[in-house]
């Protein structure tokens, strides 16, 4: 398995591969990682991963607030195709569920970042994506 190696995140992905828990790295999240990466798509992927309910790791932060997604699709232009796999839309764009949970945990970090995360999320949640769950795109 391929690894990428966070604490030299250089913030210049072609993707940026965003999940959590067991249930995905070794089926979804990996196939879509091999495919991006065999066709020479320089693809960012969390390889420590996050459990249900873990804390997330500094150098995975450093690596989300580095990749500036939504500001690349914003100013640049950049393409963002969100794919919702067994997360609902609507939980990511009103950071509802267990994004409501987890931003509910970051009090130690800045309200300007917390603030500048919750917009991207928002953004995120309303572009055309693909909304993955039970093996369907619904």
């Amino acid at each position: 398995m391929a690894s990428s190696d966070t604490s030299s995140f250089p913030g210049r992905w072609d993707v940026f591969l965003s999940f959590r828990g067991e249930d995905t790295r070794f089926n979804f999240t990996d196939h879509l990682y091999s495919a991006l990466t065999s066709r020479g798509i320089h693809t960012f992927r969390d390889d420590e991963g996050l459990e249900r309910g873990g804390e997330i790791q500094p150098s995975l932060l450093k690596a989300i607030e580095e990749s500036k997604i939504m500001e690349s699709r914003r100013e640049k232009g950049q393409i963002v195709v969100p794919v919702f796999y067994h997360v609902d839309p609507s939980d990511v764009r009103k950071q509802t569920g267990s994004f409501g949970k987890a931003f509910a945990r970051y009090k130690k970090v800045t309200k300007e970042r917390v603030l500048r995360w919750r917009a991207a999320l928002t953004q995120a949640g309303g572009l055309s994506g693909w909304h993955v769950e039970h093996g369907y795109v619904i």
